[in-house]
């Protein structure tokens, strides 16, 4: 839900490519099964998660009445201390989280056409070191 929200309010033009039973298939499947799952919650209403490990982020979503409060930046942090370098791909017109990834001083490395994604909307590689 939250990921669902966070996305299609900032790119409602994407496909809705997965249904919401498919979507929790592949987090039950896939994502807590290989990755740190960590939640952000206000007033007992999960409003941020976050999926990391293996060097990657693989989901950040935070809920849009909850964003610039720091609740991404606490989820940012729990990965960015856990790991020595960090990857992860943002679409290229979600703007918001291009500026919140580059202020954490993560830089691109990459830019596609979206050719290698499912939603075929061109994208940003982002990476992250910490410094020795």
């Amino acid at each position: 839900m939250v990921r669902r929200t966070a996305l299609w309010r900032v790119l409602p033009h994407l496909p809705d490519l997965h249904s919401p039973e498919e979507d929790e298939a592949y987090w039950q499947t896939h994502l807590l099964t290989e990755y740190t799952l960590l939640g952000a919650f206000a007033e007992d209403k999960l409003v941020g998660v976050i999926a990391y490990g293996k060097g990657w982020i693989e989901q950040l979503y935070v809920l849009p009445d909850h964003q610039g409060a720091g609740t991404g930046t606490r989820l940012l942090s729990s990965a960015m201390n856990d790991m020595d370098y960090v990857r992860l791909w943002t679409f290229q017109q979600n703007h918001r989280a291009r500026t919140f990834y580059e202020l954490h001083g993560f830089r691109s490395i990459e830019a596609t056409d979206g050719s290698g994604n499912e939603e075929g909307e061109p994208d940003i590689l982002y990476h992250w070191r910490r410094l020795p």
